[in-house]
């Protein structure tokens, strides 16, 4: 069983209210091999939300909100489900704040990437969960 991030399920949950399909994803839901998450939601943000990205261990929105508490929340649930689910890998997007694996966004808002895992995939990895992103698929 894979974890998957919900918006390359064909979920609308991303800041901007769009899904960002990968059908390989979305083939995997159907064949009932993967599990659909939203940290993001999951941690209390809505859809639409305003952009953030991480700076360190903190992660603030375009206005400088401290938002962190709501990611870590968020993946410390889609983590519960993973567990449950007893899930071995996980798909997630890439570059983005929770679920970027190995390159995530600066904090700069300026599009410029950094060698870093989102708050999600971090946690992942300390369970010992295989993580790819959809550019790995």
């Amino acid at each position: 069983m894979k974890i998957v991030s919900a918006c390359l399920a064909g979920i609308k949950c991303r800041y901007d209210g769009r899904a960002k399909t990968s059908q390989k994803v979305v083939q995997l839901v159907k064949d009932g091999d993967a599990i659909p998450v939203c940290p993001e939601q999951l941690g209390g943000l809505t859809t639409p939300r305003i952009a953030a990205e991480a700076r360190g261990e903190k992660v603030f929105t375009r206005k400088g909100e401290d938002i962190t508490y709501k990611f870590e929340d968020g993946a410390k649930e889609a983590l519960r489900i993973a567990l449950l689910a007893n899930c071995k890998e996980a798909i997630l997007k890439s570059k983005s704040p929770s679920c970027g694996c190995g390159k995530i966004y600066d904090g700069s808002f300026t599009g410029k990437l950094i060698s870093w895992d989102g708050v999600f995939c971090k946690m992942l990895k300390e369970e010992g969960i295989s993580v790819s992103t959809e550019e790995d698929i």
